[in-house]
């Protein structure tokens, strides 16, 4: 019988940094968002992720894109605490979580890489934890 970790560890990866970057920083990365959200859905259904675990982090970044409009700064600011609540709840988890952390904290390193783009980055980041979150409903993610 297989490791659970290890196969785990193995499907993290299931989006590349080259993949991850054209998401966040492409205006037209639309095709490979949908793709790259239905892959990790998928895979985040499998790994046993359950629905309220997603929905606690996407509530977070959706207060976030609301206080966008408020304070820029403090928004941003926002946004870099949000590594560190991802892997806390990722410690505190062994099914889907520390996958979903590790996606969504690459993809805050270049959301934050250039404060200039950070707006419009942050709005493509929540259009892809949108996807994600859909897709992993549609495959039948529960509590």
């Amino acid at each position: 019988m297989p490791n659970r970790q290890t196969g785990t560890q193995q499907n993290r990866q299931v989006i590349s940094q080259d993949d991850l970057r054209k998401i966040i920083v492409n205006k037209d990365g639309s095709q490979i968002l949908v793709k790259r959200a239905e892959d990790l859905g998928k895979q985040l259904v499998d790994e046993r992720l359950k629905s309220s675990q997603i929905r606690a982090i996407f509530d977070e970044v959706r207060q976030i894109e609301s206080l966008w409009l408020q304070n820029e700064q403090k928004a941003l600011h926002k946004v870099y605490l949000l590594k560190p609540k991802l892997a806390y709840r990722a410690a505190r988890s062994s099914e889907g979580v520390p996958t979903l952390k590790d996606i969504l904290s690459r993809a805050i390193d270049i959301v934050v890489e250039s404060p200039a783009e950070a707006k419009e980055r942050f709005r493509r980041f929540t259009e892809f934890f949108e996807a994600i979150l859909a897709y992993h409903k549609a495959y039948g993610g529960r509590d």
